[in-house]
């Protein structure tokens, strides 16, 4: 369920508040899947959310004040595919990317492969083009939790991207990395939505991972140069600085805009 949490106007934010904190963005849906969990509601049970009704997801996600959380229906929609597929798979997210071994890209793959609504596809100048930011990063949070607990190495991490979403494009061209054209900045400046599909959005996402391919190989060398050792970062890493790193500064850089796109797949 995690994607298009930015609100239709900044001062109508969904919030959850856990623990006497109060959440927005994507740190809603943290706190409101722990808050489900202290209430007893099974919700990380693929036998149970595999078959919830729209109304008990809801509940789930209910926000602390007249804004909802975005998505409801779709997100009710993607949240029991995945758990029949998991169902039929073991019964388990473990079980189910155990097919794919240690291997990151073939979890990708799988999880592309066997749940419809990961396929974060485009269009472009007659190309398919392929984002999986999803999928990827579900894969990247399955190996940051494995790393945690020192169960086993995941191999071909560097096969992922960025995670091509409507935040880490923000940072970067704040941070100078990536720059839009006069014309994009005040169509984004505008509010205008951006289908998913749309040639400036896939442009958007698609410099994006490039330009973190570029800071990739620049730290390669500037580590290889410095220390005369092979520099281990991935993209996934550098997206999990980027990221945060947008949150926190989000005042500072609240004269660049989002691009606005209403979707699953971020």
């Amino acid at each position: 369920m995690n994607f298009s949490f930015w609100p239709e106007k900044e001062t109508q934010q969904c919030e959850v508040t856990y623990k006497g904190t109060t959440y927005t963005g994507y740190m809603t849906l943290c706190a409101a899947i722990m808050r489900a969990m202290d209430e007893g509601i099974p919700i990380t049970d693929p036998k149970y959310f595999s078959q919830m009704s729209v109304e008990e997801l809801g509940h789930v996600l209910r926000s602390d004040n007249e804004t909802p959380m975005p998505m409801l229906q779709e997100r009710h929609q993607v949240l029991t595919e995945g758990g029949r597929v998991l169902l039929e798979h073991g019964g388990s997210f473990r079980s189910f990317i155990s097919q794919a071994g240690n291997d990151a890209r073939k979890m990708v793959e799988l999880v592309v492969e066997k749940i419809p609504s990961y396929r974060d596809e485009a269009t472009y100048e007659g190309k398919r083009i392929s984002f999986y930011k999803r999928a990827q990063i579900l894969v990247a949070d399955f190996w940051g939790v494995m790393a945690a607990r020192e169960e086993g190495d995941i191999i071909n991490m560097d096969w992922l991207t960025m995670f091509a979403d409507y935040r880490v494009p923000q940072a970067l061209v704040y941070l100078g990395a990536i720059r839009y054209s006069d014309t994009l900045m005040q169509t984004l400046k505008n509010g205008e939505l951006l289908c998913s599909g749309d040639r400036r959005e896939v442009e958007i996402r698609g410099c994006s991972i490039w330009s973190v391919e570029l800071i990739k190989d620049r730290l390669y060398k500037l580590v290889r140069e410095r220390d005369g050792q092979t520099c281990n970062v991935n993209s996934a890493i550098i997206d999990f600085y980027l990221w945060p790193y947008a949150k926190q500064h989000h005042k500072e850089m609240a004269h660049i805009p989002i691009h606005h796109t209403r979707c699953i797949y971020y």
